[in-house]
């Protein structure tokens, strides 16, 4: 007797039922670079067919995303003037600040997720407080993080997302929203974000590649695996309610190995550099344009519940 397997690929009707994995339009987080000004959308020049906002045209983006079905997004922000210890980031009147307002006023039903980090509001571009020697100072960074994570609550966030790996910011950021009684605000935490140049384009995006030196002093290695279990089973003691693991398509080996440690939702981040390879394939007519469907269930696959990306409109369209 020969074993058949291909009976269950004898068309589209059958390889459906059988699926094991799927993707959903709930499943897609659309990430979005917002800026001073009105009258702005900019092209970012590494990263074709996205762009920087300024928060009129922000909204009909967003409203666009709705239509899609995309409901929800994670913001950048990027100021206009920085300083050496990022105030911008909290100020009440700060460009995330005012986007999210406004979002929530005139779009209610979009979840908004903020980006926590200092480096796009810092003039040396690093994710944090700096001691004279140049190191980032990692517990008066916390300080900083919980009056950023504050003042997002204050704005009307409904989810934060601390990216800047200090150790302790989880529990410092929880127990700050936690003290001024937003206690039902979610942490989605960047639990495994490696040192990677896969970043590239999103810095240039961002305006935030550091001024001196490189993020390997607080960012993952590269090289490592077990120690990304660590830091989740850090991240997920001091409060958080999901974890992130970024990069994503050249990271799917963290992923499954988050997954098969611990019970916590997963978001993987498919990144700039990720998106930018893969868009020069498909627009060069290297790859079908499918490979972009693939590539995304392929994060699904290795456990991943969530997915942060640049794509969320194209595999939306394709999910109608």
């Amino acid at each position: 007797m020969i074993n058949r397997t291909r009976r269950l690929r004898r068309n589209k009707i059958v390889r459906d039922m059988v699926s094991e994995t799927s993707i959903s339009k709930n499943d897609l987080i659309y990430p979005l670079f917002v800026v001073e000004g009105e009258g702005v959308k900019d092209e970012i020049p590494s990263m074709t067919g996205q762009f920087r906002y300024s928060i009129d045209n922000l909204l009909l983006e967003i409203k666009d995303l709705l239509d899609l079905g995309i409901n929800s997004i994670i913001l950048f922000g990027i100021p206009n003037s920085k300083d050496p210890y990022g105030k911008s980031s909290y100020d009440e009147n700060g460009i995330i600040q005012k986007a999210v307002r406004k979002i929530k006023e005139k779009h209610p039903k979009m979840y908004v997720i903020t980006d926590l980090c200092m480096c796009e509001y810092t003039s040396h571009g690093h994710c944090g407080i700096l001691d004279e020697d140049g190191y980032v100072n990692n517990d008066k960074t916390l300080d900083s993080l919980s009056k950023i994570a504050l003042s997002h609550a204050r704005a009307g966030a409904d989810m934060i997302a601390p990216s800047d790996m200090m150790d302790g910011r989880v529990k410092a950021i929880r127990d700050a929203l936690d003290g001024e009684g937003f206690v039902n605000i979610p942490i989605m935490s960047y639990s495994a974000k490696y040192s990677s140049s896969f970043y590239g384009p999103f810095r240039d995006a961002a305006d935030s590649a550091p001024s001196f030196g490189d993020r390997k002093t607080y960012q993952m290695d590269y090289r490592n695996s077990d120690e990304a279990l660590r830091e989740t089973e850090f991240d997920i003691l001091e409060g958080c309610d999901l974890v992130i693991v970024k990069p994503a398509l050249t990271y799917l080996d963290v992923v499954r190995r988050v997954k098969d440690n611990f019970n916590i939702p997963i978001c993987a981040y498919f990144v700039s550099g990720e998106y930018q390879m893969l868009r020069d394939a498909v627009d060069k007519g290297l790859l079908n344009e499918d490979a972009i469907l693939e590539a995304h269930y392929s994060i699904k696959r290795a456990g991943a519940k969530l997915i942060i990306t640049y794509f969320a409109k194209d595999i939306a369209k394709k999910l109608k």
